[in-house]
Order: structure tokens, then sequence, then C-alpha cells
């Protein structure tokens, strides 16, 4: 009696639990519904090799290939160091293209890989842009002997 009583009471909780748990779909939000679309030519872009202080930036190319007006909300680098530009709350029209740039400062030797977040109305509302390469130490100052005259290795000859 027991067992039949607490099999009961347990079919009785499942029961209960999953009627409350049957509830409509989740709605889909504004995002996933949108019929924006943002192609990339490329997401990751290899510097390779920059001298300190060179040229680090790059334009990351896109079009808008959705059937709505796109809109970047915001871009935000992954550190101080890398800085995007990116056209804000300007509609990209179906079709049309535009340029993420992005900035990392070359002041800063050694390897990097360094990520840039895009959010938009686009069907996936978030993106991942990525640059990487290697930053060349700074050039150092060649070393004048206390007479101000550079040493270019060469011996005097004596006078007899």
């Amino acid at each position: 009696m027991k067992k039949a009583l607490l099999t009961l009471a347990v079919l009785a909780l499942t029961y209960s639990v999953n009627a409350q748990s049957t509830s409509p779909a989740p709605a889909t939000t504004q995002a996933s519904a949108s019929l924006a679309e943002m192609t990339f030519e490329k997401d990751v872009h290899d510097f390779g090799t920059i001298e300190y202080a060179g040229n680090g930036t790059y334009e990351f190319k896109f079009k808008n290939t959705g059937k709505e007006p796109l809109i970047i909300s915001d871009a935000k680098g992954s550190c101080g160091c890398t800085v995007p530009t990116y056209p804000k709350n300007t509609p990209i029209k179906p079709g049309e293209s535009q340029v993420i740039k992005v900035t990392y400062d070359t002041k800063r030797a050694g390897n990097f890989t360094k990520t840039v977040t895009i959010h938009s109305n686009a069907k996936t509302p978030e993106k991942v842009l990525t640059i990487k390469g290697h930053v060349d130490p700074a050039p150092t100052e060649e070393a004048f002997p206390a007479n101000g005259k550079k040493d270019d290795g060469a011996t005097p000859f004596e006078k007899h």
C-alpha cells in the first residue's frame, strides 16, 4: 500500500512539474529575427612582421547581404591598444558595402593577437574580428664615445 501511494505521489509530482514547464516557445529576439546580414571578406588579418611604430591599421571590408538595413550599434577592442572605427548607427542598405577600420598600437614590441567584437542588428548580432602579427623591438640609438665621435672600429695610424 505504501509503495502504491509513493508511486502515485511521484507520478502526481512529475505531472505537475511537466504541466508547469510546458510554456510557449521562447519569443525570438529582434536580432535573430532580423533580415540584415553582415558578410565579411575575411574576419582574421595577419599583419606578419611590423616595424616598431609602423602602420598597424587594417580595414575589414563587409557587405550587408541581408534584406533589411544593417545597423552597427557598437564595436569594442579586446584592449586599449586595439581601436575600431566603424559606421556608428548609420543604416547600411542591403547590397551596400562598408569597412571597419582596426588600428593596433605598434609601439608595443612582440607577438600580438587581438579581437574586436561588433554588435549589430544582423541575424548573428555579435561578430568577432581578429588581428595578429609581430612588432619588431624599438630601434636603439647608437652609442657615441665621450669625445662625441662615432667609433667606426678602425685603429688610427701612428706617425713616426
